[in-house]
């Protein structure tokens, strides 16, 4: 069975849990976290020496980290991975908009107003500077689902399991998503795709 060595809490973390249990396949979580010291604990450092979360280790042992990465290995040859070059492209597109363009805001935010050991460097001008970015990132996705019913075209793709981890908690960062019907929209389809388990925590 393969291992998921994660935060029940974060985001990334929840991605590739999501995708296996929409997948239907079995898997076990192991809790590591950042905020109790797990990361970088020497034996989990030699699983991955970058000391981060989400991991994931397969039945033969070996280990793959990042998110993204364990997405698109999870999802190769399944309908959440388009055979079509273009399609395929799209879906990584967003996937890379995912890491530069909103986690780096929308799940920041939140990390800075959830977790009390990140106290030190929360400033209001941060939080303003945070909260800007972060709504323009779904202001983009907003255009875009307005269009489509999923990122990257007529199904559900690893783009919008990368996406919906930290935008289906993004009020936790204090944005507000009635201000974008269409993400809305989108978020209940995912919430009603077969196999769907909420992130905890």
């Amino acid at each position: 069975m393969m291992i998921v060595y994660g935060m029940t809490d974060s985001g990334n973390c929840y991605k590739p849990r999501l995708l296996l249990s929409l997948l239907g396949i079995p898997f076990r979580h192991v809790e590591v976290s950042t905020q109790d010291g797990g990361t970088r604990d020497p034996a989990f450092r030699q699983k991955n020496p970058n000391g981060k979360v989400p991991l994931l280790e397969l039945e033969d042992g070996r280990l793959l980290a990042e998110s993204n990465a364990i997405l698109c290995y999870l999802a190769d040859g399944t309908r959440f991975l388009p055979t079509d070059r273009y399609e395929r492209a799209v879906a990584f597109q967003w996937m890379f908009f995912e890491q530069y363009s909103h986690e780096p805001y929308v799940a920041v935010r939140r990390s800075l107003l959830r977790y009390p050991r990140l106290a030190a460097d929360v400033t209001p001008e941060r939080l303003d500077a945070l909260l800007k970015e972060g709504n323009r990132a779904l202001g983009v996705m907003e255009q875009r689902l307005a269009a489509s019913p999923y990122l990257a075209g007529a199904q559900p793709s690893v783009a919008d399991i990368a996406l919906y981890a930290y935008t289906h908690c993004a009020a936790d960062g204090g944005f507000d998503l009635g201000d974008f019907p269409a993400t809305c929209r989108w978020l209940e389809s995912i919430r009603a795709l077969p196999g769907y388990s909420p992130m905890i925590g």
